[in-house]
């Protein structure tokens, strides 16, 4: 369900670019909504967690990243088709025209987030995949808590293993084997990475 909010459009200063172009109020999704891309513009996340995502010729998904406030996203920053963005949590955002200072900081946000990831997803060990998603995840989206960093963010088995190349049957096994060697504690609403020796 969408809804559209803030109806007056904005401009931000220039300082000596082109004026950064909002091209749309700020507009709301909720969790499991697609957001709708186009191909000449992009969307700013104002509020909220949006996952990148693709699917291969077998129709098995492809999780491409996770983007949080701040960062930026749509059809003309990926070459990758098909192409979907998922709200992860209810999210505001809004649209930009493609010039503009804040959007070249919010490439270089998600240039920076790509390599980490990409970094990530090829580590040999599933183990090892899997444990460096949630500490990547905890240090862009979570909250620090004593012993550790909390993760509030519900994300499925399904989904961290479209993440890291490998089956929610093995992400399912791996969580609980972290568990046991207290690496991580988790409960129905979050996740947390423990500090080495809490």
């Amino acid at each position: 369900m969408m809804q559209n909010l803030n109806v007056s459009t904005h401009e931000a200063p220039s300082m000596g670019e082109p004026a950064l172009q909002l091209v749309s109020s700020v507009r709301s999704f909720q969790r499991k909504d697609l957001l709708p891309l186009e191909p000449d513009s992009v969307w700013s996340i104002e509020q909220g967690i949006v996952r990148t995502l693709t699917w291969d010729e077998e129709g098995r998904t492809i999780g491409l990243g996770f983007w949080g406030q701040g960062d930026v996203l749509g059809l003309p920053l990926s070459p990758i088709s098909p192409y979907q963005a998922e709200c992860v949590t209810p999210v505001k955002v809004v649209k930009l025209s493609l010039e503009g200072r804040h959007l070249q900081e919010g490439l270089i946000r998600r240039a920076r987030k790509s390599e980490e990831l990409l970094t990530i997803v090829h580590q040999p060990s599933v183990a090892m995949r899997l444990l460096q998603l949630l500490e990547w995840l905890a240090t862009h989206f979570g909250q620090p808590v004593p012993g550790g960093r909390s993760l509030d963010v519900l994300l499925t088995h399904q989904e961290l293993a479209e993440t890291i190349s490998t089956t929610r049957v093995t992400v399912t096994r791996l969580l609980s084997q972290l568990e046991q060697e207290g690496k991580i504690e988790r409960s129905q609403r979050n996740l947390t990475l423990l500090a080495p020796n809490s």
